[in-house]
Order: C-alpha cells, then sequence, then structure tokens
C-alpha cells in the first residue's frame, strides 16, 4: 500500500503496479487531466507537479520541489505530498502564478501553461513561504529551464515570473497537508509468484534483505533515466526497491580528507556543496536536465546507470573517485570508480549489489578542476563530448594530471595518453596543442545524432587546448556556463 497526499486529500492505494507512473496516475485514475503528457521523457515539462516533503521531526513547513510526473514512479511518494494544478486556485482567487500568466499574456494553444504555472508556483512557494531562494529573473529563467513553449516565446512567460514575485500568496490550504492516520503506513508484502511489488525500505537492512531474496530486483532512486523503460519502451520494470526512504543513503558525510556522498542523495542537495568547494563541478550540474530532474535524480542512480554521456561520471573520474558497494549480506567493498565501468551499460555491480556512497577527494593546495560540456543547448541537454580535468601544478609545471572524457567511447573513461603527453611537463599552450594529438589515440568515437566522430575528436582536442589558457589566465574564465554566475577562485583550491 502507497499513502500520499494529493491536493490537500490523503490516499492509500493497494496492489500498486511498480511500473504506474504519477501521470498515468493523475490522468486514468484521479481523472486530474490538468497534467499534460508531452514527451513522456521528462524533457518538456508539460507534466509538471510539485511534491511535497514532510519536516524532519514532524515540526515546520513542509518544503516543495517540482518534477516531472511522467518520469515518477507512483512507488516513490509515500508520505509525500502531491500538487497538481487544479489545486492552485480557490475559486475565482488564483494563484500569483496564474495570475501574471494571465494579465501577462503568458498563454497561447494553453498546452504548456500548467507545467509553467507549477514550476513558477514553486518557485514562488520557495521564496514568499520557505525563504529558500532570492527573487530574481535568473531564479526565474533556471526554475523554467525544463519547461517548452513553441507558441509565444519565453519573453512574456518570464515577465509572468517576475510580476508573480510581487504578489502575495493566495493562501489556498493545500501547502501543509493534514495529519494521516497509521494506517496510511507502507505495507510490504511478500513477493508471489507472477506478482511485481514496489518495496519501499526504511532501512539499509531491509534492502539488503530484499536483495538477499530477489538479486535481480531492480532499484529505484530518481527513476530520470529507468522510466523510461516504462514511458518510451513500454516494459514492465518488476519488482522494485525505492532507495529515497533510507536516510543513510541520502547523507553527506565530510573526513578529513574528502566527503561521502549518499547514492540516493539528490543534485539539488548536493548542489550546495559542490558550488563551495569544487565550482565547476556545481556550475554541471545547473546543465544537467533541468530543475525537475535535478530534485529528482541522483548521483548513485547517475553512476549506476552506467551511461557513456552520462554527465557526473567524467567529473568523479578525475577527481579520483570511490564507490562503496554493499551486497544483500552487508558484506561491502570500496572500487575506485575507474574500475566500476567494464563496457557498455556495464559495471562491475554483482547481483544483489547496491551503491552506498561516493567518496569525492578534497581539492589540495595547488590543485584546480575544469569541466566543460559540449550540447546543442545550454540547458536539459544530453551532452555530445564532456571533458574534465583535475591538475596539480604551479605557475610552471603540471605535476599531475586526470583527464576523462565522457561520449568519446562506450564507457566514461580517462584518457592515458593524454594524460602521459601532460604529466611533469611545462604548463604551456604547446604542451596542451601536443596533448590534443594524443586523443584519437585514446578514443575511436562513434558517429550518432548528436555528433560525428571528427567532431569529437576535434573539439575534445580543442577542449583541452581552452583547459590549458584557463589554467594559465586565473581569473579570464570564458564560458558560456558563466550565464548562471561566474565561478570565482578558478585556479585555486578549495579545500
Amino acid at each position: 500500500m502507497i499513502s500520499f497526499c494529493l491536493n490537500g486529500v490523503w490516499k492509500q492505494e493497494l496492489d500498486v503496479d511498480p511500473s504506474m507512473t504519477l501521470l498515468r496516475y493523475l490522468r486514468t485514475v484521479q481523472g486530474l487531466t490538468g497534467t499534460k503528457e508531452g514527451c513522456a521523457s521528462g524533457d518538456c515539462g508539460a507534466c509538471t507537479v510539485l511534491l511535497g516533503y514532510a519536516p524532519d521531526g514532524g515540526d515546520g513547513e513542509w518544503t516543495y520541489e517540482s518534477a516531472n510526473s511522467c518520469i515518477t514512479l507512483l512507488s516513490q511518494l509515500n508520505g509525500k505530498a502531491i500538487l497538481t494544478v487544479e489545486a492552485l486556485a480557490d475559486g475565482s482567487d488564483l494563484h500569483p502564478a496564474q495570475k501574471a500568466m494571465v494579465e501577462c499574456h503568458a498563454s497561447q494553444c494553453g498546452f504548456c501553461t500548467p507545467g509553467f504555472v507549477m514550476s513558477l508556483a514553486g518557485l514562488h512557494h520557495q521564496t514568499s513561504v520557505e525563504g529558500k531562494k532570492k527573487a530574481d529573473r535568473q531564479e526565474i529563467v533556471e526554475a523554467l529551464a525544463g519547461n517548452l513553449c513553441r507558441c509565444t516565446g519565453y519573453r512574456p512567460i518570464v515577465d509572468a515570473g517576475e510580476k508573480m514575485l510581487s504578489m502575495p500568496d493566495n493562501h489556498v490550504d493545500i501547502w501543509c497537508p493534514p495529519a494521516k492516520n497509521a494506517s496510511a503506513e507502507v505495507n510490504s508484502p511478500s513477493a508471489t509468484e507472477g506478482t511485481s511489488f514496489p518495496y519501499v525500505p526504511k532501512t539499509e537492512k531491509e534492502l539488503q534483505g530484499l536483495l538477499a531474496q530477489d538479486p535481480n530486483i531492480r532499484l529505484v532512486a530518481g527513476a530520470t533515466d529507468l522510466s523510461l523503460e516504462v514511458t518510451q519502451q513500454f516494459k514492465s520494470l518488476g519488482n522494485t526497491a525505492y532507495l529515497g526512504d533510507i536516510a543513510s543513503l541520502r547523507t553527506i558525510t565530510e573526513t578529513d580528507q574528502s566527503y561521502e556522498i549518499g547514492a540516493a542523495v539528490t543534485y539539488t542537495q548536493l548542489e550546495p556543496l559542490l558550488e563551495k568547494h569544487y565550482p565547476e563541478f556545481g556550475g554541471l550540474l545547473k546543465r544537467l536536465g533541468s530543475r525537475q530532474i535535478r530534485n529528482q535524480g541522483t548521483l548513485g542512480g547517475n553512476i549506476g546507470n552506467a551511461s557513456p554521456i552520462g554527465d557526473t561520471p567524467p567529473v568523479l573520474l578525475a577527481l579520483g573517485a570511490e564507490v562503496q558497494l554493499v551486497n544483500g549480506q552487508g558484506e561491502e567493498r570500496w572500487l575506485p570508480l575507474e574500475k566500476f565501468f567494464i563496457g557498455y551499460k556495464q559495471t562491475e555491480l554483482q547481483p544483489g549489489e547496491y551503491i552506498r556512497r561516493i567518496r569525492i577527494p578534497k581539492l589540495g593546495e595547488e590543485e584546480s578542476l575544469k569541466v566543460y560540456k559540449i550540447s546543442k543547448r545550454l540547458e536539459d541537454d544530453i551532452s555530445a563530448v564532456l571533458m574534465a580535468v583535475w591538475t596539480k601544478h604551479d605557475q610552471t609545471t603540471i605535476k599531475d594530471i586526470r583527464v576523462a572524457f565522457g561520449g568519446m567511447a562506450a564507457i566514461p573513461a580517462r584518457a592515458p595518453n593524454v594524460e602521459v603527453a601532460l604529466r611533469g611537463n611545462a604548463l604551456s599552450q604547446q604542451t596542451f596543442e601536443r596533448a590534443g594529438e594524443q586523443v584519437k589515440n585514446d578514443f575511436a568515437p562513434l558517429t550518432d545524432v548528436r555528433a560525428s566522430r571528427e567532431y569529437r575528436l576535434q573539439v575534445a582536442a580543442n577542449l583541452l587546448q581552452k583547459c590549458g589558457w584557463e589554467l594559465m589566465s586565473p581569473g579570464q574564465l570564458n564560458r558560456i556556463e558563466n550565464i548562471h554566475g561566474d565561478f570565482s577562485g578558478e585556479g585555486k583550491a578549495h579545500a
């Protein structure tokens, strides 16, 4: 049984299909058709809803984040609140997001409008009630980056966002769900032959018991990629285990030498740490999917998915990260990330194992991290090439270096010949030009819809030259990510 609060009313759902998406449930079970299906892949934002999270300890305000309901599984929602566009208005008293969209003429055909309204409503709540975000145009643009419109263009929509921020809330009584009774708790039934269940373990011990019983159970974290098997390939997921309710997998721990990130920590939760200590990694997150995706997607999921074009693995490879793997018997092992990926969508994870945490070394004296993403769109797009470079250097010499790429091979991988051409040599443009000539000896990329083989090889060599220029000219960052603000302190240690 899954229990959640939908538009202010607690619901209990028995015998939930593990493959049931929130969007399908809203439209076909609840008849809430204001939430639209556009792409069914988390790209267009027409299906945007707000997910609410109860305060720790039960006291205080619920917090809300935007999410793509088309790729959110119903089994991820136990104990959460869901708000759809139908709940925002109190009769004719519109929510500020709705009112501003009307006054700014920000809707034309109207199909995408509910998604825009929900993204704006989430931002309004975060600024006016939760006090989390500053109210400025950049926050509006970022909040709307995952919503697409093919009619009006975006100026009147962004204008509506600015106007909305000056409007008071309409105080609809949906943001603080009423208390639920004990019967709303989830029961984890025993699997029966021919039946699939969405398990929601609360502890790692419960998860390990499930894995010991069924080593092939599908693990669900953010489901931002896994759900595409349902929406794009029309597959059934079978038995699933949702990891998001396991507190030990949602922690960030600092040690003297590193940060240890729980596998179920979302990108949004990770942003403050990365922006402070690894600024270019934090900048990359601004271009990873959309705000809806970052609210759901996890670092552990991006690694476990093992896509050759995943955004975070090349950065983690360059940083020398490790992953901790645990099996159904509770046995654990640490593995360097560069040994984790063994083939296309294949990893060292054994049946019954899961990723517990990721260990990221701190940047030390004379160390820096550079990250470059090449894609057709600035935001909410998949990389054609992604390069990450960790260096230890002074003003004249490259003392040590790790260079990793995504989009250049069947797995995210380091570039050993490039590294040899750089390590121990002079910090000069000529050194990086010579290193660029080694890219073709490290990779034989494919030609696909995102880029040709020749383009990938050329852009990788060019990015190495750009990296060299930036390392020699700290403070002269010339990057498209500057649209989202500068990365202060580049070329310096961020311990």
